[in-house]
């Protein structure tokens, strides 16, 4: 919310999309945020084809993916990133 000051928002934002895996995508801009100079990227967990994970942040931008059910968990792990880097 903090972000959209009637510039940000109209360069940057917020992508979740399918697929076709099938599962789900999520990519949210970090630039011109307390988040921009955040680098680090995790490793794929994955117990089945339909059980799966991966999350980073890389380029500004933090990218998550998940099978069908991982929707919720991706924003959840990026919510936990900005809470535990509030200045």
């Amino acid at each position: 919310m903090s972000q959209c000051d009637g510039d940000w928002e109209h360069e940057y934002g917020v992508r979740i999309e399918t697929l076709d895996n099938p599962g789900w995508s999520v990519k949210i801009d970090l630039a011109d945020t307390e988040l921009d100079h955040l680098d680090f990227e995790t490793d794929i967990v994955e117990t089945s084809d339909n059980d799966w994970y991966v999350y980073k942040v890389k380029n500004k931008q933090y990218f998550g993916a998940g099978d069908l059910n991982k929707l919720g968990f991706i924003l959840e792990k990026f919510k936990e990133l900005v809470e535990s880097n509030k200045k």
